[in-house]
């Protein structure tokens, strides 16, 4: 029995010693990463480069008027952190031709009250009534929604009216005839001259939209051209970063349209698929657009209005989940996280 107790006793101070042992390491190991934390803390942070710019988001991202109505989404894009909402002129619903001075003042109204502004005034209605038709009695129409269209943003307060002045081709639409690039030019040029006395009056932008899509106004250059063949304040650029992204780059195109753009559509794309249609459109962040080199052309170029989010597919499955996330996208891009 006595000759088992020193090797019992060599136990124990061997085990000591490596319980020690492990204590002072892991004593060690922290001292180590709290030396490395505190000069992490106090090492200079990258500086976050911040863009002086407005966020705005379009109707078509919310559930309207399925799940929401036009009052709920106002305030959901308020609550989520946006400056402003861009809406969206239909056939039926609250902007529309059943709506006059007197609904669209409301709406004002219900926008100031609640705290966020209206960007402009959308419409796909350019589509089916495209001002360079075949059919006399379709650019007619075309332009008598235009007219509408032009009150109902003075009357909402805003001056932005998004306009698509033409189609050479609409890929989507089978009903529709293709237009022949000078007479789709001309026809446009002489429906737009029409509007530009009425908005002028309203003291309402027509800001002319590049889609690529319509196979018209395919360049910076041509946009251009075609923008100061008008000679009016009230003809401007609605400058859309996604509709150029199939075989362009928004950041190309910024520092040649110039002064010239006066609204912004966001809309993310991503060059990886091969889906032309509105699906290949992405939510913000989740695609491959070069958005600090677009953040900084509109920071060179002086650009301080609205950057407004376009998406088509309100999410089936907690819609709001795609408005703050959006929102937040926009804080990050923008320097204000």
């Amino acid at each position: 029995m006595s000759d088992q107790r020193p090797a019992d006793d060599s136990m124990r101070l061997s085990r000591r010693g490596l319980i020690s042992a492990a204590l002072a390491a892991a004593g060690g190991a922290q001292a180590f990463g709290q030396a490395r934390g505190t000069e992490s803390a106090t090492a200079p942070a990258k500086p976050v480069k911040r863009y002086d710019m407005r966020k705005s988001i379009n109707l078509w991202a919310f559930p309207y008027p399925d799940k929401m109505s036009l009052e709920d989404c106002l305030r959901l894009a308020h609550a989520a952190g946006f400056d402003a909402i861009e809406l969206n002129y239909d056939l039926d619903n609250d902007l529309s031709p059943k709506s006059g001075t007197k609904e669209f003042t409301a709406i004002r109204k219900l926008a100031e009250r609640i705290g966020i502004e209206i960007s402009g005034v959308c419409s796909f209605l350019f589509w089916p009534y495209p001002m360079t038709s075949n059919d006399p009695a379709i650019r007619a129409k075309s332009l008598e929604l235009g007219s509408k269209m032009i009150a109902a943003a003075h009357d909402l307060g805003t001056e932005n009216l998004l306009v698509v002045p033409g189609a050479v081709t609409i890929p989507w639409r089978t009903d529709y005839e293709p237009v022949p690039n000078d007479v789709c030019e001309e026809r446009a040029i002489e429906a737009v001259r029409k509007l530009v006395p009425t908005a002028e009056k309203q003291k309402v932008n027509l800001n002319i939209e590049n889609i690529f899509f319509n196979g018209f106004l395919m360049t910076p250059d041509e946009m251009n051209a075609f923008v100061d063949s008008f000679d009016s304040e009230r003809v401007r650029v609605h400058f859309d970063t996604g509709n150029i992204m199939l075989f362009q780059y928004p950041e190309h195109w910024i520092p040649i349209l110039g002064a010239r753009i006066q609204n912004v559509h966001l809309k993310e794309f991503s060059k990886k698929g091969t889906d032309y249609s509105l699906e290949s459109f992405r939510p913000l962040l989740d695609g491959t657009t070069n958005w600090p080199a677009v953040l900084d052309e509109f920071q060179t170029l002086g650009y301080r209005g609205y950057l407004t989010f376009e998406y088509f597919h309100p999410w089936q499955h907690y819609p709001e989940a795609l408005i703050y996330q959006t929102s937040d996208a926009l804080d990050r891009m923008l320097g204000r996280k």
